[in-house]
């Protein structure tokens, strides 16, 4: 946190205070850093400079990509269709499993060799065709000003918007990030505060606040994921306790998606999750009530399938990113039964697949 800041663009940050003693408090995340001059958050994004708080990742990014939107993983949003990807660096979270610890951990600006302003993005994804924006491979929380900038432009191009994150963040900004976005992907790490703290550094009540407030008071559309840690999260209980409260304090119409760890960064001493484990998980899911409950990071397409909720048609089959079959109307309804499939739906003619092109987008 005592870097000094470098760098030549200074973006003026909302979301902090200044406190009685001539520090800067942070007011974006729970972490709520206390900041001296020349000092940078625990995202390492954050800093001070003189009396005000700057984002000193504002219209730089580590890069972009057109993605398959299910590879966020969003199953009921759009399927098939394809989404420009993108994150700046840094986290608020100190995970010792990351599986993108190379951007979400680096402290090299060096990396984010790619400059867009929002409406350049805005304007690639709709010349490349995109349905959506994501963004994605770190949390957007800690870059929430630019998110939100690149969500407006997108709504003025017709495009929509998605954030995968942690959902660790205060009340008030949380509300004004979710009035921008039309979709999220949440990560629910773990079901223990233990595990929250031990090996994330964070809280586990925050994120239960994110989708409780998701669910009871926007109108986004957001599905969970957990990532299973063999020895970590992995248990019958508290897998069960899980699907439990999601059932009670969300409905039973969340999207679940249980993926595969593979050992990274600082957990290379674990094994990868077999794939029994995530079949385990997705059947005491179902076993809860949930209605749509899938596999990830493997080939499982009875885990990657849309069932119906009534008839228990398969309605969208899935090896991984790939739609093996279609079988839902325009409006999101079961073509059998004619069950509505929650979720944001539209004619489904074909789909982007399993591709993921590298994008350059130039700022004109």
């Amino acid at each position: 946190m005592n870097d000094a800041i470098d760098i030549l663009e200074r973006t003026p940050a909302r979301y902090w205070h200044l406190l009685d003693d001539g520090r800067i408090q942070c007011d974006l995340c729970p972490r709520d850093c206390k900041l001296h001059e020349g000092q940078r958050g625990a995202c390492f994004v954050r800093a001070r400079s003189g009396d005000e708080m700057v984002l000193t990742t504002y219209g730089r990014s580590s890069g972009f990509c057109v993605d398959p939107v299910e590879k966020k993983p969003l199953n009921h949003f759009y399927p098939g269709s394809s989404i420009l990807s993108f994150g700046t660096a840094g986290c608020n979270l100190a995970c010792k499993f990351c599986q993108n610890w190379d951007i979400s951990k680096s402290r090299d600006f060096d990396r984010l060799a790619d400059q867009a302003t929002p409406e350049a993005i805005a304007r690639a994804a709709r010349e490349k065709g995109c349905k959506s924006v994501a963004f994605t491979y770190n949390d957007p929380v800690i870059f929430a000003e630019y998110a939100m900038d690149v969500a407006d432009a997108c709504h003025d191009a017709g495009i929509q918007a998605v954030a995968v994150t942690a959902g660790y963040m205060h009340d008030q900004p949380r509300r004004d990030f979710y009035a921008k976005m039309d979709a999220a992907n949440v990560d629910l790490k773990a079901f223990t505060e233990a595990f929250y703290y031990k090996l994330t550094g964070a809280h586990l009540q925050p994120v239960l606040d994110t989708l409780r407030y998701l669910k009871h008071e926007t109108s986004v559309w957001f599905e969970i994921t957990t990532l299973l840690i063999p020895g970590c999260n992995d248990s019958d209980a508290e897998i069960g306790a899980m699907c439990d409260w999601i059932a009670k304090e969300l409905g039973t119409d969340v999207p679940l998606h249980f993926t595969a760890f593979h050992p990274d960064y600082k957990m290379t001493d674990l094994p990868p999750t077999p794939p029994a484990t995530l079949t385990r998980a997705r059947n005491i899911g179902l076993s809860a009530g949930l209605q749509y409950v899938y596999t990830g990071n493997v080939h499982d397409t009875e885990g990657g399938t849309t069932f119906c909720p009534h008839c228990q048609s398969p309605l969208i089959v899935r090896d991984w990113h790939d739609i093996r079959h279609y079988d839902l109307t325009e409006a999101g309804a079961c073509s059998h039964c004619g069950t509505p499939v929650a979720g944001r739906f539209a004619k489904f003619e074909n789909q982007f697949g399993r591709r993921r092109i590298p994008l350059k987008i130039a700022n004109f």
